[in-house]
């Protein structure tokens, strides 16, 4: 018997010398963590890039052991390596932010779906500074504490072409960050912060 879902990566890591540990939020399933081997065939790992959208096959979990990939198909393009600099570290900070903030294995189609157009945005869109900052609002609203009308950070979610500072965007960057650390018991300051602040000029 297999299962097969549309699932969002946010993040591949070792187990051992055979065998990785892909964290994916899923369609189906919600938070649902895989083992996956033969990572090392030609072109494997690239399936398994942060924030891509794939369609995974796998044996169905059970309370003993994780379910094991048995087939993930892209089903985002190939990514070009010009844009790695920008986009990629984006896509990072986003993937680290899910990892904190969806924590459970049940399924939240609002939520997935939320998240499969805003990455389709993202790959889409040729001026992505602000994308993370506007994302950080919308994924607020969708966990239920959404940011209120009077805050000035409510502005970030209804101006795709805000133009910012760099002054502005790293201010705006750690007050949002800040906001989900006081309604999320699980948050952490994403690693990438610090990059994702220097990023963009």
């Amino acid at each position: 018997m297999s299962v097969t879902t549309d699932a969002i990566v946010l993040s591949l890591q070792p187990h051992s010398d055979k065998a990785f540990v892909l964290h994916a939020y899923t369609r189906a399933g919600g938070r649902i963590n895989y083992r996956v081997y033969g990572i090392g065939r030609k072109n494997a790992i690239g399936i398994y890039t942060p924030l891509s959208l794939i369609q995974i096959t796998s044996s169905p979990p059970s309370p003993s052991k994780p379910p094991t990939v048995k087939e993930a198909v892209p089903l985002t393009a190939q990514r070009s390596y010009g844009e790695a600099v920008y986009k990629n570290t984006i896509r990072l900070f986003i993937c680290e932010v899910l990892y904190h903030v969806l924590r459970h294995p049940m399924p939240d189609e609002p939520m997935f779906d939320f998240i499969a157009d805003a990455i389709q945005e993202l790959d889409a869109t040729d001026e992505p500074q602000n994308f993370h900052l506007q994302f950080l609002v919308g994924l607020a609203a969708k966990l239920g504490f959404g940011i209120d009308s009077t805050n000035p950070l409510y502005t970030f979610g209804y101006a795709p072409l805000l133009p910012l500072t760099r002054t502005q965007r790293q201010q705006a960057l750690r007050e949002l960050c800040a906001y989900f650390a006081e309604h999320v018991e699980t948050w952490e300051d994403p690693k990438s912060l610090d990059i994702l602040m220097e990023v963009f000029d």
